[in-house]
């Protein structure tokens, strides 16, 4: 069988728990908060969780695991808070995940376009690539404008295949969780799930992705598989 790379003209990568474990500066920032705000900050293994709809679900996730009630004032607050005190380290306890940057230079090499598909605000996931090292490798970083446009809508994968100038079959998304596989279903999309991110415990294989890797360099030996009726590929290492 021919390898899913070669049958797929670009490649876009989820940022929070795909290719940036970005949870510490994100528990940082948000036990900050909490301690400004009078609260008691949550222990790191909470953090990981909570991530990945945004910066304002983010914070209202947050607040209700350390008991605080997060009603519209106090939301409001808490998010302007959280957003000074994240833009100013995004990339201090973050790390890149192994392999990372050598999958990037491999598939960049082979030719292949290169998308940033991301549910974090362009004001923090520009500085972050940029501090990680890792802005030069995208030909495109697709951010939400509205709350609507998130993952799991398929909308930035649009944008995506759009400026990639292909058809959403010839797109593959990697990433961590529920709203990556979904929106890749949804816009037509090849999709690989990583097991190392942020998916909150949910089976990966329940949600069906083309395959299952535990390491993103394992995309570039995964095989095409048909897409209907079976259960999805785990990478074996």
């Amino acid at each position: 069988m021919p390898k899913l790379i070669d049958c797929v003209a670009a490649v876009s990568f989820d940022l929070d728990g795909t290719i940036i474990d970005t949870a510490p500066d994100l528990g940082a920032a948000a036990n900050m908060m909490l301690v400004m705000l009078g609260g008691r900050p949550l222990p790191d293994e909470r953090i990981p969780g909570l991530i990945g709809a945004g910066i304002d679900e983010f914070v209202k996730k947050v607040l209700t695991q350390a008991g605080v009630t997060p009603d519209a004032p106090i939301l409001e607050m808490a998010s302007t808070l959280f957003r000074n005190l994240y833009g100013q380290r995004v990339f201090q306890r973050s790390r890149i995940y192994p392999n990372v940057v050598m999958t990037l230079h491999t598939l960049r090499a082979a030719g292949l376009t290169l998308c940033c598909v991301t549910n974090k605000e362009r004001k923090f996931a520009q500085p972050l690539l940029e501090l990680a090292g890792l802005s030069g490798f995208f030909t495109a970083l697709l951010c939400p404008d509205r709350p609507e446009d998130r993952k799991p809508s398929p909308s930035l994968l649009y944008s995506a295949c759009s400026q990639a100038e292909i058809e959403p079959i010839d797109m593959l998304l990697v990433g961590d969780s529920r709203a990556d596989i979904q929106a890749a279903h949804a816009a037509g999309c090849r999709v690989v799930a990583v097991d190392y991110g942020y998916h909150r415990d949910q089976p990966l294989e329940e949600l069906r992705p083309d395959a299952i890797v535990s390491d993103v360099s394992e995309i570039m030996e995964l095989s095409v598989r048909p897409r209907s009726g079976t259960r999805a590929l785990r990478a074996i290492p």
